[in-house]
């Protein structure tokens, strides 16, 4: 349909080529790959500059949690809404929209003279950040044939292990400066992916013919999510009688079933539960969850292992924390050749088993143990992870019909989104459990460095705790990969997924 327009001599001047261009693919993946760069950077920066911001806005423990997790809910609760308005308007518009928003947002939390500031400013960037994420692996997803799906995934996920590599040390040099340049780092990036999107995008999808909102059920999971983890954060760095966490797990426990409830009758729901009747779908979108749940509070946990129990300085925290994403790095493209030529369900099972003995591994780290050890055991994790994220992408975003790709993108970025947010709730909950008020806040503001290794004991001891958790979490991932098929035929592909509405 656009061809003509690809000989007009105003449409010559634009930069790229036209959608139905062989090449068009890897303009689209140029500019996806930036979105998630500029995500995962501001991730690493973010969580190596905790202790400094600890001490400069004189936070504590639960609002330093919570400048991370209300980013992580705001994305997490409207990236299906995100999806589906991308479905309905289009997702170029979107996912500019999304880089502008994430730029604003990142001006004013600069300039943020509190926590609570500073948590706004936080939730005003988890949308734009929603926008992003719902609509990345749906552009791939409309670029690329589907034989080269698991190429294109691992390549985007090869770029967020770059980000990773490179947000702890930026953050750990930006802080040497001052912490408002953790934040004012991404407005530039911001504006350059915008004005790239704009210039080389191309509106592929056909718009879904169901443009209604699911304002209910987008409100039940917002209640109903952020009541379960403010329940169990605020519970576990206060008191489970506290009458503000039971108010909040009782209104997780009546909204979150709830939410499922409005679903399965919505006409236009936020997630069509429809999509997860096919078993391969099903399957990869609760591994992703799992993945999330035992992987993400990984970070959060080494940065105050290094900055606070051994007592690094930011910036060799964050050199500590790059195995993690150089092991990711080296097997997400790997692993993503491999699953398009003989599947996915295997090499995904496989990563969540070397993520699990990674993390078991971990358990052997104390105070002052050699930092080669836990180099080690980082890089294994990640290669687990880079050996399961693009295959499981891949696997999932190529079971959907074409005009379904922005709802099932953001069903899959929700799902892991939701375990990453349970993960730092959780790990939180663990690591903070009978170990002294006044030790906790040196260990979280990176002064724990004088304590001796009895005060440092219960820390220690909850770390490894935790980190036990996490590995049998991923060995459960493993069974679930395990439980899709083997393959999955074009024909079969043909048939997922009835659209409703349709003629």
């Amino acid at each position: 349909m656009a061809t003509h327009h690809g000989q007009s001599p105003t449409r010559s001047r634009r930069l790229g080529v036209q959608g139905d261009h062989r090449n068009y693919k890897w303009w689209a993946l140029s500019c996806t790959s930036l979105g998630m760069l500029m995500a995962t950077i501001n991730s690493g920066t973010l969580i190596i500059a905790l202790p400094d911001l600890e001490r400069s806005l004189h936070a504590g423990v639960l609002e330093l949690v919570w400048v991370i997790l209300a980013y992580m809910i705001a994305s997490t609760v409207l990236v299906l809404t995100a999806g589906r308005l991308s479905d309905v308007f289009g997702r170029k518009r979107a996912y500019i929209a999304g880089f502008v928003v994430f730029a604003f947002a990142s001006l004013g939390a600069g300039f943020a003279a509190d926590t609570t500031q500073l948590i706004l400013w936080r939730i005003l960037q988890g949308i734009g950040g929603a926008f992003l994420f719902a609509n990345a692996a749906a552009l791939v997803t409309d670029a690329f044939p589907r034989e080269q799906l698991g190429v294109a995934m691992g390549t985007n996920t090869m770029v967020a292990a770059v980000g990773l590599v490179l947000g702890p040390v930026l953050g750990g040099a930006l802080v040497s400066i001052s912490w408002p340049w953790v934040f004012w780092f991404n407005v530039p990036f911001g504006l350059i992916g915008a004005a790239w999107g704009a210039l080389v995008l191309r509106e592929l999808a056909k718009p879904d013919s169901v443009r209604e909102l699911d304002v209910p059920g987008t409100l039940a999971f917002v209640l109903g999510l952020t009541g379960l983890v403010l329940g169990i954060s605020r519970g576990a760095v206060t008191s489970w009688n506290d009458p503000i966490v039971i108010v909040s797990l009782v209104v997780a426990a009546v909204l979150l079933p709830a939410f499922v409830a409005i679903e399965a009758r919505s006409r236009a729901p936020m997630l069509d539960l429809a999509i997860f009747r096919d078993r391969l779908f099903a399957t990869a979108s609760g591994a992703a969850l799992i993945n999330g749940l035992s992987r993400f509070a990984l970070m959060f946990v080494f940065v105050f292992y290094y900055q606070g129990a051994q007592g690094d300085d930011p910036i060799t925290a964050g050199i500590k924390l790059a195995p993690l994403a150089i092991g990711m790095l080296v097997a997400s493209p790997l692993a993503g050749l491999w699953a398009d030529r003989h599947g996915s369900r295997m090499l995904s099972a496989g990563g969540m088993l070397v993520s699990a003995a990674g993390l078991a591994l971990m358990t052997t780290l104390d105070v002052h143990t050699p930092y080669w050890q836990g180099m080690l055991w980082l890089t294994i994790v990640g290669i687990g992870s880079g050996m399961f994220n693009s295959p499981n992408t891949a696997a999932m975003m190529g079971a959907v019909a074409p005009h379904r790709r922005g709802i099932a993108a953001g069903a899959r970025m929700m799902l892991q989104n939701t375990g990453a947010v349970l993960s730092i709730a959780f790990v939180l909950a663990v690591i903070t459990n009978a170990v002294p008020r006044d030790v906790l806040l040196q260990i979280f503001s990176g002064l724990a460095a004088g304590l001796s290794d009895a005060r440092l004991a219960p820390f220690i001891h909850n770390m490894h705790t935790a980190l036990w958790a996490l590995a049998l979490t991923s060995v459960v991932g493993a069974i679930v990969c395990v439980m899709r098929p083997a393959h999955m035929t074009a024909e079969r592909r043909a048939d997922l997924t009835p659209s409703r509405g349709a003629a």
